[in-house]
């Protein structure tokens, strides 16, 4: 069974459809509990991450959510989902995430410019990944595939053994996924990645 966290703050359906449209048992629970069950959980993420941070904590999530990660069960993020394994993050304050891979969360600089046009904020749309290792999210994907983003802040990691693949936005080279044991994550959307985005979560359903 492949968990998929609600806490309010996700983009919950389409990750559960995209599951299940490959053949896997997936469940949106909001109940912390059903985590200990599970034998691979999604943490998805949308909108501001002191908001998403909270809610978790507020939810009873973090405790079982960390148990699963020691316990060596595979553990997906998503989005804002991969920012908040990061130690912290600047994003409307300096607010304090889950620890689990060392790095911030940074904002992206103002006023970058590409090919003389100004590049906006939020990174929005399709781009393509620069892989950096053998990730087992990646099986099957080719370097320089495109993926669906959509991200004002980008988690700047510690440790670039951590990062499984990167995008350049502008002038800013970002961590695009982690890979560290049985924590892997995703800056993008796979979920409106197409084909690209079914790989990864075939990928990690297979697990």
């Amino acid at each position: 069974m492949i968990n998929i966290i609600d806490y309010e703050m996700g983009n919950l359906r389409s990750v559960e459809k995209a599951f299940e449209s490959l053949g896997f048992e997936a469940r949106v629970s909001a109940d912390p509990q059903d985590i200990a069950l599970a034998d691979k959980v999604v943490l998805p993420g949308v909108g501001a991450f002191a908001d998403c941070v909270s809610n978790l904590r507020n939810g009873g999530f973090v405790e079982p959510l960390l148990a699963h990660v020691d316990a060596g069960k595979p553990l997906l993020g998503i989005c804002v989902g991969m920012q908040m394994l990061f130690d912290s993050s600047e994003e409307f304050g300096h607010h304090k995430g889950l620890g689990l891979i060392p790095g911030e969360v940074v904002s992206f600089p103002s006023g970058m410019v590409e090919n003389a046009e100004r590049l906006k904020v939020p990174h929005m749309g399709w781009n393509n990944l620069v892989l950096k290792q053998e990730s087992p999210l990646f099986k099957g994907v080719t370097d320089e595939s495109f993926v669906y983003f959509v991200h004002s802040y980008y988690a700047r990691a510690q440790n670039e053994s951590d990062v499984a693949a990167s995008c350049r936005y502008g002038e800013v080279e970002f961590c695009a996924s982690v890979w560290r044991d049985n924590i892997m994550a995703t800056q993008f959307h796979p979920e409106k990645s197409q084909t690209v985005g079914l790989q990864i979560f075939r990928n990690f359903g297979d697990l």
